[in-house]
C-alpha cells in the first residue's frame, strides 16, 4: 500500500514596501499641549541591522514616532 502526502501550497503574498514619513512625536505632551517638530521623513542614522537604524537622523526620534505607510 502506498501513501501519498499532499502539501498545501499557498499563493505568494504581494510584496509591500514600507516607508516612514512625518514624525508625530508630541513634544509638549507633558505640558498638555500638542507640538510636533516638523520632520517630514524618517532617515536612519545608521546601517540596517544596527540600533542606530531605528533613530531618525533628522529629528533624533525613534522610528515608531514616524507614521508608517505601506504601499
Amino acid at each position: 500500500m502506498k501513501r501519498v502526502v499532499l502539501k498545501r501550497v499557498e499563493p505568494p503574498r504581494p510584496v509591500t514596501t514600507v516607508r516612514y514619513v512625518e514624525c508625530q512625536k508630541n513634544h509638549a505632551a507633558a505640558a498638555g499641549g500638542h507640538i510636533v517638530d516638523g520632520c517630514r521623513e524618517f532617515i536612519p542614522s545608521g546601517a540596517e541591522g544596527t540600533d542606530a537604524a531605528f533613530t531618525c537622523a533628522a529629528c533624533g526620534c525613534h522610528r515608531n514616532f514616524h507614521r508608517r505607510v505601506e504601499s
